[in-house]
């Protein structure tokens, strides 16, 4: 079985590289195109709007796919879309491969987190938890290893490079993960009728308000220090990330997703308030592992409690989820980009607040993982 939910973490790393990968390459792809860097980073704001809107859709029309299949033609369709981004000649078609890579990516990983809940019915935070982990991991090591391939062979190496590891993860999937029969199929109106849900409404906003506050600062941390940033730092936070990545997932298989939630978001709000001053100070390594264990400490506890909801539906339910936190991506680009540097920490922090009041009016009852 742990081989099983390996490979399906596979799928998540070559889907969080396929998106992850241009910001490595972000300046090179400016120059090759003729275009400004701001320009060259709609990229990113392409590929997040592209899974955002594709993730839900996409969904819905593949739900009587069997999972093993889907997933396979996923990661080919995102490999495909690295391929051409390789291969474009113009700053448009190079658009449009991003785009096609986010359908890819969007179908995989909530496909992937859905499967892993299905493999082990007894412990689904801690499976969600271990694919989700491929997301930092892709940060750990497929964005470096695509620098660094960039570094020997140009920027567009970086996305062949990522191309292989999707049709690798691909055949991984297809040899280690059995198939999976689909869930209960019924009309367009029927399959988004967890929406109605209010508890559904809530996690969905949590996500989204969590992803905007991190991803705003993120993106800006060099103009809120005033320095370049250091290597050493994103390497903290990654490390972090993936530590409190698992044990988000162990706590919400203990003692039920409602308070790792809790306690996620809101150290996250906390951190973000110290970050400015630590950043500048002999603490900074700390604070940023910090911030990236609480932040991604919240997904596993939140994938699980959203499942919990509605078993039947996860797959739709972890696919609207992809759809909320890319556009909390998405947005953190023009909330960042919108206030002033040193105050995006703060408003990032309020932003986090938000989102864990909202977590809190989630009923305990409703959150029973079963």
């Amino acid at each position: 079985m742990r081989a099983r939910i390996s490979a399906l973490a596979a799928t998540t790393v070559a889907a969080g590289s396929s998106g992850y990968v241009v910001a490595a390459v972000l300046t090179e792809v400016a120059d090759d195109h003729g275009v400004t860097t701001a320009a060259a980073g709609q990229t990113i704001t392409a590929f997040a709007l592209a899974y955002a809107i594709g993730s839900p859709l996409l969904a819905i029309l593949t739900a009587r796919v069997e999972r093993r299949v889907l997933l396979v033609v996923a990661l080919l369709v995102a490999a495909l879309g690295n391929v051409g981004a390789a291969l474009a000649p113009t700053f448009d078609l190079l658009l449009i491969a991003r785009v096609l890579t986010a359908c890819g990516a969007a179908l995989a990983t909530p496909a992937a987190t859905a499967v892993a809940a299905g493999l082990e019915p007894d412990h689904k935070a801690r499976a969600m938890a271990v694919v989700t982990g491929g997301l930092t991991a892709a940060t750990l090591l497929g964005v470096p290893a695509g620098r660094f391939v960039a570094d020997l062979y140009g920027y567009r190496s970086a996305f062949v490079l990522v191309a292989a590891l999707c049709v690798a993860a691909a055949l991984v999937v297809r040899v280690a993960v059995p198939r999976v029969r689909t869930g209960p199929v019924s009309g367009f109106r029927q399959r988004l009728a967890p929406l109605a849900d209010p508890p559904v409404r809530r996690l969905l906003a949590v996500s989204l308000l969590a992803c905007l506050a991190t991803f705003s600062v993120y993106g800006y941390l060099g103009p809120i220090t005033g320095q370049a940033v250091d290597g050493g730092h994103l390497l903290a936070y990654g490390a972090g990330g993936v530590l409190g990545n698992a044990i988000g997932g162990v706590a919400a298989d203990r003692h039920g997703p409602r308070t790792p939630l809790l306690v996620a978001l809101g150290g996250c709000a906390a951190v973000l308030v110290l970050l400015p001053a630590a950043l500048t100070g002999s603490a900074a390594f700390f604070v940023m592992a910090a911030w990236g264990a609480l932040f991604w400490a919240f997904n596993p506890p939140l994938f699980a409690a959203l499942v919990a909801l509605d078993p039947d539906r996860a797959n739709l339910l972890l696919a609207l989820n992809a759809s909320a936190i890319y556009a909390g991506i998405a947005g953190a680009g023009v909330l960042g980009g919108a206030v002033d540097a040193p105050v995006v920490p703060l408003v990032g922090a309020v932003v986090a607040v938000a989102a864990t009041v909202i977590a809190t009016s989630v009923g305990e009852r409703r959150l029973v993982t079963r």
